[in-house]
């Protein structure tokens, strides 16, 4: 990372790396992934069902002698418009900080607005297959680096395997990155997860993947692994928290996640 905090234009591109990270898996995790999973399961929720999910995240990354945070909070609700077929649309908050020896760095503001439908067209003997088709609305002002500056299209194929009390989740997706800061535009995620149910009321879950790297310039995808747990306070009501390692120099190194789900 190079450290200019000389103009508008260096702070926007500075700042766009870890901001860029967390609009890719907004569009990613948006149609409910149990979080704080970062990979969705193929499950609809109802038709006439609706799901809210209010979830913080905190990120922090050293390199280069640049320390990094970055703070999200998010809102998505997600309304079942018929048993196979959910609507979801997520708005995201955001807080990036940088500093290094002489300088500081922050913007914060809301991000963009994600909007997606999840498809489950198969489900037979605890298989289940979706897909999710996303779009992402530049609503992030991005001369601060909180957006793109474009509208974002994302698809994603999800599989689930459910053998009680496990249950196995694959993504494999695809993102044009329509930007205004020089990045890639074609982008791929992949990642698999298992859930475990220990108790009624506590699941653990983990989860690991890999996505493109938006930088051009960079010589490493960045990866993670995942671990949380799930407890049902009552039913329709759910708490979660985890943490998320960067398996490699390219992700955060380490997120701390935390979120609350309210179905109705």
């Amino acid at each position: 990372m190079n450290f200019t905090p000389v103009s508008a234009v260096s702070r926007t591109r500075h700042l766009s790396g870890p901001v860029v990270f967390f609009g890719i898996l907004s569009l990613a995790t948006a149609a409910f992934a149990s979080h704080p999973l970062i990979t969705d399961d193929a499950g609809t929720i109802g038709s006439g069902k609706a799901q809210l999910e209010l979830n913080g995240e905190y990120g922090h990354d050293e390199e280069d002698g640049i320390t990094t945070t970055t703070t999200e909070g998010a809102a998505a609700l997600s309304y079942g418009i018929t048993d196979s077929m959910d609507l979801v649309v997520g708005l995201p908050y955001l807080h990036s900080r940088e500093k290094d020896a002489g300088a500081t760095l922050s913007e914060h503001g809301l991000s963009d607005t994600s909007v997606e439908m999840k498809w489950g067209f198969y489900e037979n003997n605890g298989l289940s297959l979706a897909l999710k088709p996303g779009l992402s609305l530049p609503t992030g002002d991005d001369e601060k680096g909180l957006g793109s500056g474009k509208a974002n299209y994302s698809l994603f194929f999800i599989t689930s395997q459910a053998m009680d009390p496990w249950a196995v989740h694959l993504n494999l997706g695809y993102i044009v990155n329509e930007n205004t800061a020089e990045e890639k535009k074609d982008l791929w995620h992949a990642s698999l997860a298992s859930t475990v149910a220990l108790t009624e009321q506590l699941t653990a879950v983990v989860d690991v993947g890999i996505a493109s790297n938006p930088d051009p310039s960079a010589s490493a995808d960045p990866a993670f692994l995942l671990a949380g747990m799930i407890y049902t306070l009552s039913d329709g009501l759910s708490l979660d928290c985890g943490i998320k390692y960067g398996l490699n120099n390219s992700e955060t190194d380490y997120t701390v996640l935390a979120g609350i789900t309210w179905a109705f």
